[in-house]
């Protein structure tokens, strides 16, 4: 079975409301270099957020967050179980950081929650590749 890494719309928090009630209500866990917020998804299905707060950076910092955030979300999502909203958080540290280090660490906190199932391989920056680690 091959693994679908693409990250359709779809599968995207979007409206404000949404954001505001994981914020609210959501489970915390936190990593290194990301935050994971997370909750039972109202209707039985998992969609992602990312955020990167104001005070983090100028706008091009805070895009550059918001990118590897999706990259990493993308390498992990065809692992993480049904039925949650998560959004993801990156901290200011970590806009200094490549994209491969925030993905090991967002996997750590993903692995921590229990949100990835038992099927996950490990983490794998060249899991989308097709080849392994070497």
């Amino acid at each position: 079975m091959r693994a679908s890494f693409v990250f359709p719309s779809q599968d995207r928090l979007k409206k404000g409301w949404q954001f505001d009630q994981v914020f609210r209500t959501g489970r915390r866990e936190s990593g290194a270099l990301v935050r994971l917020l997370f909750m039972a998804s109202p209707d039985g299905t998992t969609r992602y957020g990312v955020a990167v707060g104001k005070q983090q950076g100028c706008s091009p910092l805070r895009s550059r967050g918001k990118r590897m955030l999706r990259e990493s979300l993308r390498r992990l999502r065809p692992w993480v179980k049904d039925g949650f909203w998560i959004v993801c958080t990156i901290k200011t540290p970590a806009l200094g950081k490549n994209a491969r280090e925030v993905y090991l660490d967002m996997a750590r906190v993903f692995q921590r929650a229990g949100l990835l199932g038992p099927e996950w391989p490990g983490p794998d920056w060249y899991i989308d590749r097709g080849r392994s680690q070497g």
